[in-house]
């Protein structure tokens, strides 16, 4: 699980390119795990096989388009909280009022302090009204 700062702004286009790119290369290397984008944030979980995912958080980490990027944590799972991959994110030009629940439902199978995360980043780091 890894936390950056969006450098620039995106589109709603630009973050559906985002999630079509990033759901066939993770269905390739048999990663799950969720993408939030909240207008100012990434919040990202990935889980499946170490190389996989240590690779993925590579690319991130030189991907120009973030900046801070912090892994909040790292180690293996029994069991994966999510059975496939999703993204969930907000229009900076119409911050979603339900974006909160949106990211809630992808959280089902997950642990408190997965849901903790991505419910407190979905709730925070808003743009001004």
């Amino acid at each position: 699980m890894y936390i950056s700062t969006v450098v620039g702004t995106f589109t709603p286009q630009e973050c559906a390119a985002i999630a079509q790119l990033s759901a066939t290369n993770n269905r390739r290397d048999d990663v799950t795990g969720l993408l939030l984008f909240n207008s100012r944030r990434f919040l990202q979980v990935l889980e499946g096989p170490k190389d996989a995912v240590d690779r993925i958080f590579n690319r991130i980490n030189a991907d120009p388009r973030h900046r801070a990027v912090v892994k909040l944590r790292e180690g293996p799972v029994a069991t994966r909280e999510f059975g496939e991959w999703a993204m969930a994110f907000d229009d900076p030009a119409r911050p979603s009022a339900d974006l909160k629940d949106k990211v809630a439902a992808l959280l089902v199978q997950a642990g408190p302090s997965t849901r903790a995360h991505f419910i407190g980043s979905a709730d925070m780091h808003r743009p001004a009204a």
